[in-house]
């Protein structure tokens, strides 16, 4: 298991989004990829305020190569790796993995590095210039994801998910979003 995520054993293999893929993917999935607003706010509207924010990992690491590739960051520098799980109810919903460059942690006035159990959704969509600057798709195959992770939510299937760049005052951060079954149930 790599020591810069909980969550996989390995990186997702992760697909730059394009036109043609909307169509490809399944419509309970379509309506969380290209979701604009806040994911947070979206399972609000559902679950309400049973809606939380568990850490499982929150550490200064290395991002894994496409990550770094993305943020056209350095080789070996260290990002803050935020890994959660926001639930309602008992239910598992999305798995979340950000990086977090430390200029952009700077810009946002450290904002970003305090979350606590508070979701990112919350603190970027609130920021007057956010901007979303790309975004890749993948699905995640069960051997992928840690085995600490799968005992813990009992993943059996493929999951898909959204990986999104944006920009705080120019200051990139990266956004892995991966939904599982339960969530796919809200639309």
């Amino acid at each position: 298991m790599p020591t810069n995520s909980f969550l996989f054993n390995y990186e997702p293999d992760w697909k730059p989004n394009h036109p043609m893929l909307r169509h490809l993917l399944p419509y309970d999935v379509q309506s969380w990829v290209y979701e604009a607003h806040s994911l947070t706010q979206r399972l609000r509207c559902f679950y309400g305020d049973s809606v939380k924010v568990k850490i499982l990992f929150h550490q200064w690491k290395t991002p894994f190569l496409s990550e770094v590739n993305h943020l056209h960051l350095r080789h070996q520098r260290y990002s803050l790796v935020r890994e959660v799980l926001l639930h309602a109810d008992d239910k598992p919903l999305i798995l979340a993995r950000t990086i977090l460059p430390k200029k952009t942690i700077n810009i946002a006035k450290r904002n970003l590095s305090h979350l606590g159990t508070r979701p990112l959704g919350e603190v970027i969509f609130s920021y007057p210039h956010l901007e979303r600057l790309e975004m890749d798709v993948c699905c995640v195959k069960p051997e992928t994801w840690s085995n600490s992770l799968l005992q813990e939510l009992n993943i059996e299937h493929a999951v898909w998910g959204r990986r999104t760049v944006y920009a705080i005052q120019q200051q990139p951060l990266l956004v892995s979003e991966l939904f599982l079954p339960d969530a796919l149930k809200c639309l």
